[in-house]
């Protein structure tokens, strides 16, 4: 004969005490379920009504307690949710006793870290609790993308969580069971407390009997494991064991069964999480091993203890630490063509990218992005000046052959310092298994860089997009066609990943793929209403995203689309730091995040990112640009023009360098050098709207009005045709006194989304900034500009 477990339902053998996956006590009675009983509560389908009021929107998850669901409340219209009790575990009086009196409790509990309990109830033979609905993830899914999650986004989310907690304890309430998963992150990536259902009153007497433990193993304080009573140290100690798991991806314990996991707690001492990440300061790992005590009175005594414990590292010598221990590094150069197809390039560099994407999501390893790397390309440059000019210690070279179905491939790689050959291998191979053959070379080089993996790196480097050549064969020449940059590049790039994802419907990078050639066409092309592109592009990424929600580039184009088109700044911010959590090399989703700190005024930040930006891209004329571009809207613009003249000395022919230099001499009143560089940029840029657009009105400001006019009448004329946007003709009118017009032209590019709006919001500049003046600023709060983050 079995115990059925009255915590998770799970049998057990009839000689054993405690539960074998919970950890419960099984020496209670348990009452005898009814027929009707043992028949699960009805799975609730969408649009369906439950007890009288509450529609159902979706099914949430499936717990011990039982099942949870998304509703709309219809008779206070809000959404909340609905967690349905087991009928097994509804049948024992005590246990709703216990939730009835605990509730009361929780819903004491207001703060903005703690998800609100709302209402226990009966409805169709079943009991149920409502409780607050929030959207977001829980913790639990965020460690399993990202972990080891970044110090700084570990110590903010025990920091939240905490605050929380020393509400609940002033109340004197315990929650007693704290794990990822009942902790959620919102989609502003704020920390929730959920589910403080199994909480009791420090000061009442015990509702649930002498020596039953409640909790889960993986996080039980070791008073817990003993079923003795348990107060706020214990909520403390589970709190660290979280913020443990969150620094090094792995739980302090392990074992076989979960109750072999709760006697380590009462009996074995922790690791100390910096054997697991060598990056935790010396500080935050005692502050872990202090919560981990066995003994109580050996931790901090309150949640307000270890928040001013976390409150007091200094995150200024986190930084100094990180920067001092330096990385492993390395740049892979483009595979060199030795096929008698020259049409194979595209093979090439593809098969080198991909293996420069593996690498990146490595944050032990500086990886050095494609546009820097493949500045070498067909180039004969020494290896020790390519490591010196992309400050790395080691370069991968390689070549391929491919005839038919069969490949050759050889890799290199190198030491810069003396030139020599640390490993190399050739592989003669079946088209087939090229994927293989990537995964072996990536692995090779952190076998023998010696570079610590974790958990989810390791996972990276072996997943697979697609096991489709022929996909993965659109998907290159998709890439190849992209990196060229120019309008007809875009449209081969489109198709490719279109007939990508016909070989291979599943193949997430092919829809990240073609979201960024939407956006590039609204924003860096210029030339596609936002309006029309953007929906179609987030439907793209939420696509990936399905398939693969640990897709970095897609979070960070999500989190563009959330800055200048939904111009949800907390939204925003929250992607982009889980992008950089997942992929910390990306050197382009680190610039997308640095715009967004300029587009809301965080300056200082701002210039910190795009220069990690820089580091990772140096030879890039974007991330040159960018830096001067940082400084320009930080008001530092005698370092702005500094930066910018560097840039130009690497490629005198970018534009965006020339446009910033522009701005910063108009802004120091040096005209005819603004005009000076106002029209190379226009020159250099074949002529995009923006460009013009600016060089127009620095003319009409400089007394030029006829050279202005006939600028402005060229853009008039291709608005007849093609996309211009609004913002554009809004400086026109503007700048012309045409106050009418430019707050009709400022509504449009509002409803329009208009990517440039947001710069021209906090431009340093006053003759281009957005004025002040209360009309404009109204027109700008109606369509929730009107805040700042």
């Amino acid at each position: 004969m079995s115990k059925k477990c009255p915590k998770c339902n799970a049998d057990n053998p009839d000689t054993v005490k405690f539960c074998g996956e919970c950890g419960t006590q099984l020496s209670l009675a348990i009452p005898e379920v009814t027929k009707t009983l043992e028949t699960p509560a009805q799975d609730l389908t969408r649009g369906s009504k439950f007890a009288g009021r509450y529609e159902i929107v979706e099914k949430l998850g499936t717990g011990g307690m039982g099942s949870v669901y998304r509703v709309e409340d219809t008779k206070i219209h809000e959404e909340v949710a609905l967690k349905l009790i087991r009928p097994e575990i509804a049948a024992d009086k005590k246990t709703i006793e216990r939730f009835s009196n605990e509730l009361k409790l929780a819903r004491k509990i207001r703060h903005k870290n703690v998800s609100g309990m709302y209402d226990l109830g009966e409805a169709e033979g079943t009991h149920y609790i409502t409780m607050e609905y929030i959207s977001g993830e829980d913790l639990k899914s965020f460690i399993k993308r990202a972990a080891p999650i970044s110090i700084e986004r570990a110590i903010s989310i025990t920091k939240q969580v905490c605050e929380g907690l020393v509400e609940a304890h002033k109340l004197g309430i315990v929650h007693r069971d704290l794990k990822p998963s009942n902790i959620m992150i919102d989609k502003a990536g704020n920390a929730r407390i959920m589910d403080f259902g199994i909480a009791r009153s420090i000061k009442s007497e015990a509702i649930t009997g002498e020596n039953v433990i409640i909790g889960t193993p993986d996080y039980m304080s070791p008073e817990q494991v003993e079923g003795k009573e348990v107060d706020q140290q214990s909520d403390i100690y589970s709190l660290c064991v979280v913020l443990f798991e969150m620094l090094t991806g792995e739980r302090p314990f392990q074992g076989d069964t979960s109750l072999s996991v709760a006697m380590k707690h009462r009996s074995e001492a922790p690791p100390n999480p910096k054997w697991l990440n060598d990056q935790i300061p010396d500080r935050l790992s005692r502050l872990v091993l202090i919560c981990l005590e066995k003994e109580k009175e050996k931790r901090y005594q309150t949640a307000e203890d270890l928040l001013k414990a976390l409150s007091n590292i200094d995150e200024k010598r986190i930084q100094i630490a990180d920067k001092a221990k330096k990385k492993k590094s390395i740049a892979v150069l483009p595979f060199t063509n030795i096929s008698a197809d020259p049409e194979q390039e595209y093979f090439c560099d593809g098969m080198a990218e991909e293996i420069i994407n593996s690498l990146t999501h490595i944050r032990d390893l500086k990886v050095i992005a494609r546009t820097s790397s493949f500045m070498f390309k067909s180039k004969h440059e020494d290896m020790r000046e390519i490591g010196k000019k992309l400050d790395v210690e080691h370069l991968l070279e390689g070549s391929v052959r491919k005839a038919g179905n069969r490949l050759r491939i050889t890799a290199q790689l190198i030491d810069v310092t003396d030139g020599s050959h640390l490993w190399s291998e050739k592989y003669d191979r079946d088209m087939e298994d090229i994927f293989n053959v990537q995964d072996e070379i990536s692995l090779a080089i952190v076998d023998k860089l010696k570079v610590k993996l974790f958990k989810r790196e390791k996972n990276v480097l072996a997943k697979r997009y697609t096991e489709d050549v022929e996909a993965y064969n659109l998907y290159l020449k998709g890439m190849h066609f992209t990196y060229m940059g120019t309008a007809r590049g875009f449209e081969e790039a489109y198709e490719c990943f279109q007939q990508a994802l016909q070989k291979d419907p599943d193949y997430a990078l092919a829809y990240s793929g073609l979201a960024s050639i939407l956006i590039c066409g609204t924003y860096f092309g210029g030339n596609v209403p936002p309006n029309e592109a953007i929906p179609r592009a987030r439907e793209y990424l939420q696509k990936a995203l399905e398939l693969d929600n640990t897709l970095g580039e897609a979070h960070a184009w999500i989190g563009y689309i959330h800055t200048i088109y939904d111009w949800s700044w907390k939204e925003a911010e929250n992607e982009y730091k889980l992008a950089l959590e997942l992929n910390p090399n990306d050197a382009y989703g680190r610039q997308l995040y640095a715009e967004f700190l300029t587009l809301t005024e965080q300056h200082d930040k701002a210039i910190i990112e795009t220069k990690r930006a820089l580091e990772l891209d140096p030879l890039s004329s974007f991330m040159n640009a960018a830096i001067g571009q940082a400084y320009f809207y930080a008001g530092q613009y005698g370092r702005a023009v500094e930066e910018l003249r560097t840039a130009l000395k690497s490629d005198p022919n970018y534009f965006l360098s020339h446009m910033y230099l522009g701005y910063c001499f108009f802004q120091k009143s040096m005209f005819e050098e603004a005009i000076e560089e106002s029209e190379k940029a226009v020159e250099l840029s074949a002529k995009a709207d923006w460009p013009v657009a600016i060089l127009a009105f620095i003319y009409y400001k400089t007394g030029k009005k006829v050279e202005a006019e006939k600028l402005i009448e060229g853009l008039k004329k291709k608005s007849r045709d093609e996309y211009v946007p609004p913002i554009c003709f809004f400086y026109m009118d503007l700048i012309q006194g045409k106050k009418d017009n430019a707050l009709e032209w400022l509504e449009q590019a509002c409803k329009e989304h208009d990517s440039f709006l947001l710069w021209m919001r906090v431009f340093p500049v006053d003759s281009f900034r957005i004025p002040d003046e209360p009309e404009f600023q109204e027109l700008l709060k109606k369509y929730g500009l009107g805040e700042r983050l």
